[in-house]
């Protein structure tokens, strides 16, 4: 639709604490279009190009209600938008089903809609029926965001958590291509403040394309910034949407001072329903490009390559984890298609160059987390160099210093799994960028100190934006004495972690923290590879397996033998963790 939607930027005056459980929550079975209405869907091929602006051509009609009706009204059909279809099943309950990703049939996370027609002070319960994860942070307290558009126009309030009833839960099995694929429901109750207002719920503070066309015009013509931040196209999606990039550095007396200028690359939004990475960019952003001294001596120590937003038509669409290949990008850093995947080509070629033109200090990708509160980071661990391995650790452990009730070093992991291969983070520490990392806010908020038990706000995220450059000082310091403070406190934490090791208890059972263990924000397995398109022209290409001779199978059997008597996986991989940790510490 052609509507132009903009929200107006609003923290409260006090932190929004998470929802505390009442264990009276229904979880009730899904009644699907048999039992109720259907009152909008988008069912039909709507989709025509990634862009923002609405269709050039005429809009079908989504909404299935009589004029008198007082059922609501619900769109998703804007920028970043993403509701399929709505059920009605009660007076004032509805069913909703989410848009998997495009050409995808997964990822169904990211919710961002539009109702109308509502009654002030009814309890009006939505519960969407297909998500996909088998845990989520609305388990343990957080809340869906809700907007209304009269409250922002008559009391300068913008988003804000709400709801009540709040339940995630097991749903029920859904068949798809021959598998199995296990479905969950979100259930909450909400009460609107006025009678037909215009309001929207989402999963977390939209953040679109236009909003960051904004905000880089205020930038570009600003001519106090110009003067040390250049704005240019790193390259175009595949829809066409202009990928920008960011070079932040003050002007040296001389070329020869600006080519000996370290580097520091930043990007963001490469999964287009992490929103909360946005904010932090956005704050990263402000704080670099401002007059303080600090940013003045950032500007003046370092060359800045900064990609704002990695995946433009995947945030266009309300897709929450992919681009328009069908594939998460995150996993495709080491393509050779530079055609299907231009972003994440151009920019791993980007870090090339300057890897081989300078020292890249740090490479770090913001993320969002549906699983584990807090902001953490995800690094790498490089073999047999202990002194190395402790290194990579100090930034992560100087950022929770800096921001000690919001950021946890204990929620941080560094590994480089083989599944990850494809990833920003690993591909460019093989590129030789030492310090690379991944760094993670979550959608819900804080379990630490003052913040204990609190959503995150915009404020909160772009504040981790400030911290991040405060802490690239702190860890630039030509005063190695914070350095030496975090290395001995390393060594103490990872001694801790051995003892930790060995006394675990293999036979304990699932706590409700364990919804925070994953490493992983999503499972994207099936998202790697070869575009959609590509991946099916393969498949009916491939050859059928030649089966071996009765001859071949015989010189193998010794070989079957052998491996049938060799420790299993799990016990190896375990002694060789406990060595590892062992060494790492002596």
């Amino acid at each position: 639709i052609s509507d132009a939607i903009h929200h107006i930027e609003w923290d409260p005056s006090e932190p929004e604490p998470f929802y505390q459980p009442t264990g009276l929550e229904k979880a009730s079975m899904p009644a699907g279009e048999e039992k109720g209405k259907v009152v909008y869907s988008t069912k039909y091929p709507h989709f025509t190009c990634s862009r923002i602006g609405g269709s050039r051509g005429p809009i079908r009609n989504a909404t299935f209600i009589g004029e008198a009706d007082s059922t609501l009204q619900f769109e998703s059909r804007f920028e970043s938008g993403n509701l399929l279809k709505a059920v009605q099943v009660g007076l004032y309950e509805y069913e909703l089903t989410l848009r998997p990703d495009m050409y995808t049939a997964k990822h169904t996370q990211w919710f961002y809609f539009r109702v109308r027609n509502m009654k002030a002070g009814a309890n009006y319960c939505f519960t969407i029926v297909n998500l996909m994860k088998s845990s989520s942070l609305y388990s343990v307290g957080m809340r869906p965001l809700l907007y209304s558009e009269r409250a922002a126009k008559e009391t300068s309030v913008g988003w804000r958590r709400t709801g009540s009833n709040i339940r995630y839960f097991r749903s029920c099995n859904q068949v798809k291509s021959s598998d199995t694929v296990t479905l969950h429901s979100l259930t909450w109750t909400v009460q609107f403040p006025y009678d037909s207002d215009t309001c929207y719920l989402a999963h977390c503070y939209p953040y679109t394309y236009s909003h960051l066309q904004r905000y880089l015009r205020g930038v570009a013509s600003n001519p106090a910034i110009t003067s040390y931040c250049m704005l240019r196209v790193l390259c175009h999606s595949l829809a066409g949407n202009a990928v920008y990039v960011l070079t932040v550095t003050s002007r040296g007396s001389s070329v020869v001072e600006d080519k000996t200028k370290r580097a520091v690359v930043v990007t963001a939004r490469v999964h287009p329903g992490e929103t909360n990475g946005s904010w932090m960019m956005e704050g990263f952003l402000e704080f670099l490009l401002g007059e303080s001294d600090d940013a003045r001596l950032l500007r003046d120590t370092f060359v800045f390559k900064v990609v704002p937003m990695l995946n433009p038509d995947g945030v266009i669409v309300g897709n929450y984890r992919c681009s328009l290949a069908g594939r998460d990008l995150n996993r495709n850093y080491k393509t050779r298609l530079r055609d299907s995947f231009p972003t994440v080509w151009h920019t791993r070629n980007m870090v090339e160059r300057l890897v081989n033109e300078t020292d890249v200090v740090l490479y770090c990708d913001f993320h969002g987390h549906n699983r584990k509160n807090n902001v953490f980071m995800y690094g790498c661990n490089s073999p047999g160099d202990n002194v190395l391995k402790l290194q990579e650790r100090v930034f992560p452990l100087m950022m929770s210093k800096n921001a000690n009730n919001k950021f946890s070093f204990k929620s941080c992991k560094f590994r480089v799994q083989k599944s990850k291969e494809g990833t920003g983070r690993i591909t460019m520490w093989r590129l030789g960028v030492k310090n690379s990392y991944t760094m993670e806010a979550s959608f819900g908020g804080s379990t630490l100190g003052d913040r204990k038990g609190s959503h995150f706000t915009t404020r909160d995220l772009k504040s981790i934006g400030f911290y991040f450059c405060d802490t690239l000082l702190d860890y630039c310091d030509p005063d190695p004495t914070k350095i030496k403070y975090c290395l001995a406190e390393l060594k103490v934490l990872m001694r801790k972690q051995v003892r930790e090791k060995l006394g675990i208890d293999v036979g304990s059972g699932v706590t409700v923290s364990d919804v925070e263990t994953s490493t992983s924000g999503s499972n994207s397995s099936d998202s790697n590879g070869l575009p959609v398109h590509l991946l099916k022209q393969q498949q009916s290409n491939k050859k059928k397996k030649r089966l071996r001779t009765f001859k071949e199978r015989n010189r193998l059997r010794p070989e079957r033998l052998r491996s049938a008597t060799q420790p299993t996986a799990l016990q190896s991989n375990f002694n060789s963790a406990v060595r590892a940790l062992l060494l790492h510490t002596c």
